[in-house]
C-alpha cells in the first residue's frame, strides 16, 4: 500500500473483549453486535474472530446477514430492525435467521405470507426508548397472532436500554420493571443488556445480552475508562509523518491560519484527514503520538493530513510512525476531544483505509 493510513485490527483483542462479556454474563447467550460493518472493523473478520464465543450474531440490515451467510457463517444472526419490505424475506430464507418485530406493518406482512422459510421472531417493546417497539401491554396479543403463523419458530421478547451508560440514573430500572411486568407470563426468551447493560446492571442480563461497543474496546459507561473495565482495544488508527517543515515565528498553518507559530519550530504533517474519518472538529489540545510520544495537533484537520507540533521531538522525520487511536491513546479521548462518542469514530473510519488484520506477536 502506498499511502501509509490503515486500521489494524487485533482479533485477540476483540476475542478478549467478548471473553469479559461472558465473564460479566455467565449466564446468558451472547449475541455480539456486528451491525455497521461491525463498528468499522469489518464485518466477515469481526465474525470470523467472534465466532467460537458468540451465540448469535446482530446485524442491522439483509445485506449484513446475507453477507454473513455468503461467507459461511453457521451461527444465527438476528436482524436487529426486523424487514422493511415483505421482498426482504426472500433474501432471509437461504438461512438460520431471527427477525424482529417492532410494529405493525412488519407483523402483517408475516401473518400475509411474507416469510415462505420458517425463521425466529423477536418482539420489541418500547420500554422508555421511544424508538422503535411495541407498547408493554401488547405483547400477550402480538405473542398469541406470532403463535399463529406457520412460518414462526421460537418467540422472543427483547427491549433497549436508554440510560444505561449512567449508572446512577433510574430510568434503567424502570425500563427493567416495565419489562419484567410485560413478560412475566410469558414464557419465553428475553434479551434486554447493551454493553453498558453487561457491564454495570447484572439485573438485565437476563437469558441474552447483547454486547457491542465494549466488544470492540471502547468503554460503554460515562466516566470510565475502557481500561479501567477490562477492555482491550481492537482498532489502532495509524500512519506517518509525510513531511517536517521548519517554520518562522509568525506563520500561520494550515486553512483559515488559525493557528500561527510562536516561535521557530518543526511541524509535522500526518498523512490523516477527515477523509479517513479523523474528527475535523477536535477542540485544542487534541494530540497524536509521534514515535509513541504526544505531540499537538495545530490547525485545523484538512481532508488529507493534519499538522503536529514538533517541538521535543528532535528525532521524528518524515516516515515516523503516528497512533492516532488505539492501543496507547484510546479512541474515547479522542471522542472527547471531538465532541463526540467512541461510535462515531470507529464506525467513520472511511472505505479507503485499509483494514489490516494484526498478527499475534507483531
Amino acid at each position: 500500500m502506498s499511502r501509509p493510513t490503515r486500521a489494524v485490527i487485533d482479533p485477540a483483542a476483540l476475542r478478549h473483549n467478548a471473553a469479559r462479556a461472558r465473564e460479566l454474563a455467565p449466564h446468558a447467550r451472547l449475541m455480539s453486535i456486528v451491525k455497521a460493518d461491525a463498528y468499522g472493523h469489518g464485518l466477515l473478520a469481526a465474525a470470523d474472530a467472534l465466532g467460537n464465543l458468540s451465540d448469535a450474531f446482530g446485524v442491522a440490515s439483509v445485506e449484513e446477514a446475507v453477507s454473513l451467510r455468503d461467507a459461511g457463517c453457521t451461527k444465527p444472526v438476528c436482524l436487529l430492525e426486523g424487514v422493511f419490505d415483505a421482498q426482504e424475506f426472500a433474501a432471509l430464507d437461504a438461512g438460520s435467521v431471527s427477525v424482529v418485530v417492532h410494529h405493525d406493518a412488519q407483523l402483517e406482512m408475516l401473518e400475509a405470507g411474507a416469510a415462505r422459510a420458517s425463521l425466529d421472531v423477536w418482539i420489541k417493546l418500547d420500554t422508555g426508548m421511544h424508538r422503535l417497539g411495541f407498547a408493554p401491554p401488547r405483547l400477550t396479543e402480538i405473542h398469541e397472532r406470532l403463535r399463529g403463523i406457520a412460518a414462526v419458530r421460537q418467540i422472543r421478547a427483547l427491549t433497549h436500554l436508554a440510560n444505561a451508560d449512567h449508572p446512577q440514573d433510574d430510568t434503567t430500572l424502570e425500563q427493567l420493571r416495565r419489562f419484567d411486568a410485560a413478560t412475566a407470563d410469558a414464557a419465553i426468551e428475553r434479551s434486554a443488556a447493551n454493553s453498558a447493560g453487561v457491564m454495570a446492571w447484572p439485573q438485565s442480563h437476563l437469558d441474552w445480552v447483547r454486547p457491542g461497543i465494549m466488544l470492540y474496546g471502547a468503554a460503554p459507561l460515562h466516566g470510565r475508562s475502557a481500561a479501567d473495565l477490562g477492555l482491550q482495544p481492537v482498532m489502532q488508527l495509524q500512519s506517518s509523518l509525510m513531511a517536517v517543515k521548519q517554520c518562522s515565528a509568525g506563520d500561520p498553518v494550515g486553512y483559515g491560519g488559525t493557528w500561527v507559530c510562536p516561535e521557530p519550530m518543526p511541524v509535522g504533517v500526518v498523512a490523516c484527514g477527515y477523509g479517513d474519518g479523523y474528527p475535523r472538529h477536535v477542540a485544542t489540545g487534541a494530540q497524536v503520538l509521534v514515535n509513541g510520544r504526544e505531540a499537538n495537533i495545530v490547525g485545523r484537520v484538512s481532508m488529507d493530513m493534519i499538522t503536529v507540533d514538533l517541538r521535543g521531538h528532535a528525532s521524528a522525520v518524515p516516515g515516523a510512525p503516528v497512533e492516532l487511536w488505539g492501543e496507547s491513546l484510546p479512541v474515547d479521548t479522542v471522542a472527547e476531544w471531538a465532541g463526540t462518542i467512541s461510535y462515531e469514530l470507529l464506525c467513520g473510519v472511511t472505505a479507503r483505509v485499509p483494514r489490516v488484520t494484526k498478527i499475534d506477536g507483531d
